[in-house]
């Protein structure tokens, strides 16, 4: 096993893995990292976790050193330049007729790129676009297209819920969703319920989708004969947390709720 910690770029961005070598972090700490061809500022958000040899991270002399005073000055000022550049970027989007929704720009931290975040329905030609905007900026500029999920992970917002978005305060990771989940745990199949502001299915739904499946293993399945205190019936209907069963009598077509306890080793 291998000591790693994980370290945001962006907030509420994708956890990059490091291992942390012979030095001493602290949650929150922010460093100076060679992460790819550019030098990045990044923030420790998980101070360690244990991982398998095999398993993929960055070498800990990507790490180039702690953030000094100057360096969070530095990074405070390519946010600045970076807003402004965003507002740039959105006028020259509008001018050249693009159907693209300019959502964030970021500076590397040694300047040396301008990465712009868009989401858009389908591909977009912004060949144009790039050159304006290295023309302007004088420095690499990258437009990386990025789903639904990661524009609400990135601007954030309510969910549903009333609580702020899951993705954008505590989720490292996208997981994935399906709609068995909603349907294991009872939950409406309308669409405008169990999806979030991103339009696609809640990734709350993963969150006690492992504890429902537990729960329904112990129980029967829709449809089976069962063997009940008042006759035998077909089983219609589960309340998975609660271990209700609903059984629908063979003799008189009439519905009753057991507990689980109640039916055990009935089956017939």
């Amino acid at each position: 096993m291998k000591e790693v910690m994980g370290l945001r770029f962006i907030p509420n961005g994708t956890i990059f893995y490091y291992e942390k070598g012979n030095q001493s972090y602290q949650l929150n700490e922010k460093l100076i990292v060679q992460h790819g061809e550019n030098e990045e500022i990044a923030k420790v958000v998980i101070y360690s976790k244990k991982c398998h040899e095999q398993d993929a991270a960055y070498a800990s002399d990507n790490i180039i050193r702690k953030a000094e005073d100057a360096d969070l000055i530095k990074e405070e000022k390519n946010k600045i330049e970076a807003a402004q550049a965003l507002r740039i970027a959105k006028e020259r989007a509008r001018e050249n007729k693009l159907e693209m929704k300019i959502i964030k720009a970021q500076y590397s931290f040694d300047r040396q790129k301008l990465t712009f975040l868009f989401s858009a329905a389908g591909r977009v030609d912004f060949r144009v676009l790039v050159r304006e905007l290295a023309s302007i900026f004088r420095t690499r500029i990258e437009l990386r297209q990025i789903g639904a999920r990661d524009e609400a992970k990135i601007l954030g917002g309510i969910g549903p819920c009333g609580r702020p978005l899951c993705c954008s305060t505590f989720l490292g990771d996208f997981m994935p969703v399906s709609i068995k989940m909603a349907k294991d745990q009872g939950l409406s199949l309308n669409s405008a319920k169990i999806s979030g502001i991103c339009g696609r299915l809640m990734c709350c739904l993963n969150f006690e989708n492992e504890a429902y499946e537990e729960l329904k293993r112990s129980l029967p399945d829709y449809g089976e004969k069962i063997d009940t205190p008042e006759g035998q019936g077909k089983v219609i209907g589960l309340n998975i947390l609660s271990q209700i069963v609903t059984v629908r009598f063979f003799k008189d077509n009439k519905t009753a709720d057991y507990t689980w306890e109640e039916l055990k080793g009935e089956l017939v």
